[in-house]
């Protein structure tokens, strides 16, 4: 095929971004659930779908099936029209997008029966691990083979956000998820004690940091240019940005583990590297808001600018929130408590959900052949559902959180503690019940957005772009 003829591969781009409305919705209906459980009881059916089984059914279904499709469906149509060259992979770029759903129907199935390494954000078990690497290392390839046969010098910044989530994923996944197999549904961890509590933080925290950190600052610095028609606002503070970022994150993990068994040492060695990150976070924060100089207007009425630019809000917010928490004397007060919960939905639903729909709004009608979305007063209206759903969700947790940390730590005259801990759980009550509008406002959010995607796909035209042509019009 001549240069003139190539065409950038449109069709897998468009399977995760469908995918991604998809599995948001799923599970974000399973978060509803189970907020709905904790001010319900009586909705904890039988031995699968109680609370214990279906929490980490939801943070795998948000973020390795909605974020993480997310992500492949950005990086692939990103790493594209920036390298001005077609996705390079051949048969390993369907076997990213099957082996990736395959993975999710399979922890669906899993998690629900209780087959569990236990590991926060790492419950799945050894053979499903195994295929994770393998759709993983694929992944790699396509994307390091596409930037490798780039027909521009330059590689984009948004790119190398994205390589980096795929190399520190690749290392945290192998890292964490050395275990011992003892049947096909069970294993056990390579790691004892405080050092497995150790490797597992540093997973987890560099899921967040990697995985729903850099990966999303790539779709930033990518999508939110390309829809405030200007450019970024510091080419050299995204790079700055980068390097920060990447070297200081690594080392944040042991701030989940205050007040533990893991050496002091450790803790305020996790401590001291999150509130350096408090730096490159807002950097990156700054120069994605100030991209918008000279074209406030827009955000006036541009619904898609509105979810990208509230995102980098939330981000700056989150980030914020963050390091201070892992202050010790913060941590005190706020560890084990819902604070913690609203500080992680700030960064997820506020963050990474809102960064990630504003892109797929931009991609769908360029995938499908068409103008722009069905109906740009739907987006609107996702918004601002969306918008208050957030805010009602995190507002009530950092309430409920601070009383709980209160509670617990108030004492009598004589040294007795002044609340049982089902006092602070009764306290806790009216909270819950916000928590649960605010869920079900988002994914109310979420299905208006699916609504509007099948009318834009509707009559759409899936033909593959020129490479050639378009380089000449888009990055």
């Amino acid at each position: 095929m001549s240069e003139t003829q190539t065409t950038y591969n449109y069709k897998v781009v468009r399977q995760f971004t469908v995918m991604t409305v998809i599995w948001g919705i799923v599970g974000m209906l399973v978060g509803v659930i189970i907020a709905a459980q904790l001010v319900w009881p009586e909705l904890n059916f039988g031995p699968w779908l109680h609370f214990g089984r279906l929490r980490p059914l939801h943070t795998n279904a948000v973020i390795f099936a909605f974020g993480g499709c997310a992500l492949f469906a950005t990086s692939y149509w990103c790493v594209q029209r920036t390298c001005h060259t077609r996705l390079w992979g051949g048969p390993l770029i369907p076997l990213t997008f099957w082996g990736w759903q395959i993975i999710i129907v399979l922890a669906a199935v899993t998690l629900p029966l209780g087959l569990t390494t236990g590991k926060e954000y790492a419950e799945l078990e050894w053979p499903i691990d195994i295929l994770v690497t393998v759709v993983w290392v694929s992944y790699a390839i396509v994307f390091f083979g596409t930037i490798a046969k780039r027909t521009v010098s330059h590689i984009y910044v948004a790119n190398w956000f994205f390589g980096a989530m795929i190399i520190a994923v690749a290392l945290l996944h192998l890292g964490n998820s050395c275990e011992i197999p003892v049947s096909f549904v069970k294993s056990y961890s390579c790691y004892a004690g405080a050092q497995d509590a150790m490797v597992q933080w540093w997973y987890g925290h560099n899921a967040v940091g990697f995985f729903l950190t850099a990966g999303f600052l790539g779709m930033m610095y990518y999508f939110v240019p390309k829809q405030a028609g200007r450019p970024v606002y510091s080419y050299r503070l995204s790079v700055v940005h980068f390097w920060a970022l990447i070297f200081t994150y690594m080392w944040a993990g042991p701030h989940h583990l205050h007040y533990t068994a893991l050496p002091d040492w450790t803790q305020s060695v996790g401590m001291i590297f999150s509130l350096i990150l408090l730096a490159p976070s807002w950097g990156g924060m700054i120069n994605g808001i100030m991209t918008l100089s000279g074209a406030w207007n827009k955000l006036r009425d541009d619904p898609i600018l509105k979810f990208l630019i509230t995102s980098l809000s939330f981000y700056g917010m989150s980030t914020f929130e963050g390091p201070m928490m892992s202050v010790k004397t913060v941590n005190a007060l706020s560890h084990y408590t819902d604070w913690t919960v609203g500080h992680v939905h700030s960064g997820a639903l506020g963050w990474v959900a809102m960064v990630s729909i504003g892109s797929v709004y931009y991609l769908l009608p360029r995938l499908f052949g068409k103008q722009e979305m069905y109906s740009t007063k739907l987006i609107t209206v996702h918004f601002w559902v969306a918008t208050i759903g957030v805010v009602l969700y995190i507002a009530s947790m950092w309430v409920a959180g601070v009383m709980q940390g209160l509670m617990w730590r108030a004492v009598n005259a004589d040294g007795t503690l002044a609340y049982s801990f089902v006092e602070a759980v009764k306290g806790s009550y009216p909270f819950w019940a916000i928590r649960v509008l605010g869920g079900v406002l988002f994914l109310g959010g979420m299905l208006i957005m699916a609504y509007n995607m099948f009318k834009t796909i509707a009559g759409g035209n899936t033909q593959d772009v020129p490479v050639v042509a378009a380089a000449a019009h888009h990055a």
